[in-house]
């Protein structure tokens, strides 16, 4: 089964996925294949470039291919995109400051970038 999972709650990167998914994923247990991640609000700054939970994800996507996305408006309001907000699901803010492939965009981008490789389910965290 292949999955892209949402984090949107409050502490949703900083605990379901440091303490649960990652440790899983390194381990090779995790049960599914994980083709993206997309990161909303505070839960954009795990991704932050020396973050040891987004370096140690960066490491994951590269060997994987998963596609690790913030959300450009959470991201710009963070410091973490360059760009301004007229450009938000426009596909033209870009990420900055962020572990490695890191990519910025909205919806209609995450579309795009998960149509190579389309997930059966997305989980909402």
């Amino acid at each position: 089964m292949r999955v892209a999972y949402v984090f949107a709650t409050p502490n949703a990167a900083t605990f379901k996925l440091a303490g649960m998914i990652l440790p899983q994923l390194e381990e090779g247990r995790h049960g599914a294949e994980v083709v993206g991640m997309f990161f909303f609000d505070d839960n954009v700054h795990v991704l932050r470039a020396g973050d040891p939970t987004g370096e140690r994800l960066a490491r994951i996507a590269a060997r994987s291919g998963m596609l690790l996305m913030i959300c450009d408006d959470c991201a710009l309001r963070r410091g973490l995109a360059e760009g301004d907000f007229t450009g938000c699901g426009r596909g033209e803010v870009r990420a900055k400051g962020c572990v490695a492939g890191v990519v910025a965009g909205c919806f209609p981008q995450l579309y795009q970038a998960l149509s190579t490789s389309p997930p059966d389910q997305v989980i909402t965290l």
